[in-house]
């Protein structure tokens, strides 16, 4: 369900697998309450979420305080955030800006408009990984849901295994998002947590990683201007 990567005085940080979810559903717990019993901690606190079918890093906080200024940096828009995801359809465009209004549609979806009053923002680069897939690398500047996958489906390129926004492009065995990156501050320090994902056929495949070697350090390259 999920692997612990720091345990500090103020939070905690663990790598989601895909198709955990978060809370609980009917008789299964989720991930949140399971790494709260298996840590035996007497609080934590949900900063922030993953959806079930994304892996990657999620950081949880152990005292009330710290769960406020996580939240308000989250809410601020001053935690860094970037995903990796794999998509086996041409985008419009291979790197820029996605902006958009969000509204929402049938089956618990979402769509991108044209609209502009409270916009989904979202910085992406992307590149070939051979055999008509194409890897992604993907800032989301603000934090609504679903808002990856509706970007990307935007672009006519879908997120490959999602089938809520049409990924179904042959047979996956996972839903190709992850979250590779999250960097905050807190209490003075600086914290960077950055981890490749652990599951998925492709995503732990030789030639992904090579392929992936451009975007080790998202935080360094010249994103498109928003």
């Amino acid at each position: 369900m999920y692997d612990l990567l720091d345990d500090t005085g103020d939070f905690i940080v663990v790598y989601k697998y895909p198709g955990v979810s978060f809370h609980r559903e009917g008789d299964q717990p989720g991930l949140f309450e399971t790494v709260k019993q298996q840590q035996a901690m007497q609080e934590l606190y949900p900063v922030h979420r993953l959806d079930k079918v994304t892996s990657g890093v999620l950081v949880m906080a152990k005292t009330a305080s710290a769960n406020r200024l996580l939240v308000e940096a989250f809410a601020q828009r001053q935690v860094e955030k970037y995903y990796l995801a794999i998509s086996r359809r041409k985008p419009a465009k291979k790197q820029g800006l996605i902006k958009g209004d969000m509204e929402r549609t049938r089956r618990s979806a979402w769509k991108l408009t044209t609209g502009q009053s409270n916009p989904a923002v979202t910085q992406f680069f992307s590149k070939s990984l051979g055999n008509g897939a194409r890897l992604f690398l993907i800032k989301p500047r603000t934090g609504q849901t679903h808002q990856i996958r509706v970007a990307l489906k935007s672009l006519g390129a879908p997120i490959w295994g999602d089938e809520l926004y049409g990924g179904q492009d042959g047979i996956a065995d996972r839903t190709y998002l992850h979250a590779f990156q999250l960097g905050f501050s807190l209490g003075g320090n600086v914290y960077r947590y950055r981890v490749l994902p652990r599951h998925g056929d492709v995503f732990v495949q030789e030639h992904f990683a090579e392929s992936l070697q451009d975007f080790m350090h998202p935080e360094t390259l010249a994103w498109p201007s928003l």
